[in-house]
């Protein structure tokens, strides 16, 4: 068992327990940690709580995640463009169409799949038996750097780093219509939608979410821009730059998938590239940065609209 011991702030006051604890133990995925809870993992002031208890300031929450179990999933021999790897850690330029993690429709193929292949039994087992070193993701139709640990020591230090918002993650993104400013900050709060809970938008309660963004190129009907993420949640730079007007091109989901360039060249999702993923490194304390490429359809993205 691995054990977890957290001190409640005051502004974690009125928050439920099964809420509240995957912002503490970012990596973990919400549905692992209330299987944990259910099964009696968590205690509040030394007592058995339950997953819906509304917590308040100076409560001791105690959680015991179980070890790693082997997972049952296949380790496949697919190919993986590694920008960077040691002992403790992995990044790998994800391809499009590349799910990150197994899941419903989804249970071969996936970069955890590769993984597996590739590290053996070296991969963290903090985010439970389907999602081994898995830190973060990124959507399927999106590319670029992901990180993986390899022990569960890395997967704490760079969960830290990801809820602290101290990881530097600079995306390339192609959106419609021409952008007028050089560069804007979005500073809106982003949660599930009341009316549809499978898609994200601006909502009044939502978690305070930060773009930063930056004219590269501008063209006839589209814009090719950088994007800082301050914050980093679910479809973050996909529900901000449509909520100012000029989605994604190729998003089907939150932009226009009718428009012309995407049935042209037959865009499958987003176009959208993690391209800079930087880091302090687990063990040796110093700055790591990574640069994925930008894949073949971006670049002729690009040529095609000059």
């Amino acid at each position: 068992m691995r054990h977890f011991c957290f001190t409640c702030e005051d502004e974690m006051t009125g928050e439920r327990v099964d809420r509240l604890l995957p912002s503490l133990l970012e990596g973990v995925s919400r549905s692992y940690l209330q299987k944990v809870i259910k099964d009696g993992g968590l205690t509040v002031n030394g007592k058995k709580a339950k997953g819906s208890l509304n917590v308040k300031e100076g409560d001791i929450l105690e959680i015991e995640l179980p070890e790693a179990e082997s997972p049952d999933i296949p380790a496949e021999n697919i190919p993986l463009e590694i920008l960077f790897e040691d002992d403790d850690v992995i990044v790998v330029n994800k391809p499009k169409g590349m799910v990150v993690h197994p899941a419903a429709g989804h249970y071969t193929g996936t970069m955890v799949n590769a993984l597996m292949f590739h590290c053996g039994e070296s991969l963290s087992g903090i985010n439970g038996v389907l999602r081994p070193g898995i830190v973060h993701r990124i959507d399927m139709d999106t590319t670029g750097s992901v990180i993986a640990c390899k022990n569960d020591a890395a997967h704490i230090c760079l969960s830290e780093q990801f809820k602290q918002h101290s990881i530097n993650r600079i995306y390339k993104a192609i959106v419609l219509g021409v952008l007028k400013d050089n560069e804007g900050v979005i500073d809106a709060p982003i949660g599930r939608l009341p009316n549809d809970r499978k898609k994200m938008g601006i909502v009044p309660d939502g978690r305070r979410a930060v773009t930063h963004y930056r004219v590269i190129e501008r063209f006839q009907d589209y814009t090719y821009i950088e994007c800082k993420l301050e914050t980093g949640r679910t479809h973050q730079i996909r529900v901000h730059m449509a909520s100012i007007g000029h989605p994604l091109l190729g998003d089907e989901v939150y932009g226009k998938a009718s428009s012309p360039l995407n049935k042209r060249y037959n865009l499958d999702g987003q176009t959208l590239h993690a391209e800079v993923l930087g880091f302090i490194h687990p063990s040796t304390g110093e700055y790591v940065e990574t640069v994925a490429p930008l894949p073949e359809y971006f670049r002729h993205l690009l040529d095609v609209m000059k």
